[in-house]
């Protein structure tokens, strides 16, 4: 005796089997990837927490829901009914990976789980890939790190390539960072005014963070040091080390004192020095360069 459902057409049937799979496949995929989100927003209240790994699980989970859901429909078409079974027990889908998407694209997901387990950035870190690219970790894909640079451009690094690069990251363990602001002074300027100035002028930055020991505190000694680096051809190097709390505080801070440092020299008549030439011509006429690009004079 056959059925109702044994009267409906084949073709209506395999789509209705089609759809109901599908739509439990989104359904799932909804269910699961909304559990997370809401995870991730209550542990969002602790700062210390690391956003990197649920992001990266549900792109991982997604993906292998869909799987399973395309598996599912692959073995109710006759045709595919073997690819199909291959994909739900799990037996072959590195052999069919490794035949439909090349070795590199293999590559680019096994460099994700590892940048992910062993967490040399996570998002958010301000990193310098190879020396060549800087800016803030944006995402991390299945396939690709995105970087975010200062003019707001996008760098896409293969996780493949950016696991086997050299990074630097500015927030491992540690957001402080400690900028270098070098200035060069005249051989017949007062060297200890201008150090006293470099000084005052630094410290007084409201993004100057305090990183004395409490001896160095005792002992009154400066929150900010300058010391004499080097003897050049024309000038004296002055180098003060100012710590912040963030790489762009400290951006902001080494730009800030570089004008605040030009100001009180030339108030205090602390020459910077700037390249300068004299040619000679056979006529005895010279031409003096103040610097180069800049405009010449003659003088006789």
């Amino acid at each position: 005796m056959k059925s109702v459902f044994d009267s409906v057409p084949s073709d209506f049937r395999l789509l209705s089997i089609l759809a109901t799979i599908i739509g439990i496949t989104v359904l799932a995929n909804w269910a699961v990837i909304a559990i997370i989100n809401r995870l991730e927003s209550s542990k969002l209240t602790s700062d210390s927490f690391d956003r990197t790994i649920l992001i990266f699980a549900k792109r991982l989970i997604s993906a292998v829901i869909y799987g399973v859901g395309i598996g599912a429909c692959l073995t109710h078409i006759p045709e595919l009914k073997i690819v199909g079974h291959s994909l739900l027990t799990g037996a072959g889908i590195l052999t069919l990976v490794g035949g439909l998407a090349s070795q590199q694209v293999l590559g680019n997901i096994v460099s994700g789980f590892m940048i992910v387990f062993f967490r040399p950035f996570r998002i958010g870190d301000r990193i310098t890939v190879s020396g060549n690219y800087t800016g803030t970790v944006e995402d991390i894909t299945l396939r690709e790190t995105i970087v975010r640079d200062a003019e707001n451009n996008r760098i896409i690094i293969p996780n493949s390539q950016i696991s086997s690069e050299v990074v630097v990251n500015a927030n491992h363990t540690d957001n402080k960072i400690c900028k270098l602001i070098e200035v060069g002074i005249g051989y017949s300027s007062d060297l200890e005014l201008a150090m006293k100035i470099m000084r005052e002028e630094i410290a007084k930055h409201p993004l100057l963070i305090d990183q004395r020991t409490k001896e160095q505190i005792r002992d009154n000694s400066p929150i900010v040091t300058v010391r004499v680096t080097a003897l050049g051809d024309s000038s004296v190097t002055l180098r003060a080390w100012a710590w912040a709390d963030s790489p762009a505080n400290g951006f902001a801070l080494q730009c800030d004192s570089y004008v605040n440092l030009k100001r009180r020299f030339d108030e205090a008549g602390i020459e910077i020095p700037f390249p300068q030439r004299t040619i000679s011509f056979a006529d005895g006429s010279r031409v003096y360069s103040l610097a180069e690009g800049s405009n010449e004079r003659n003088a006789r």
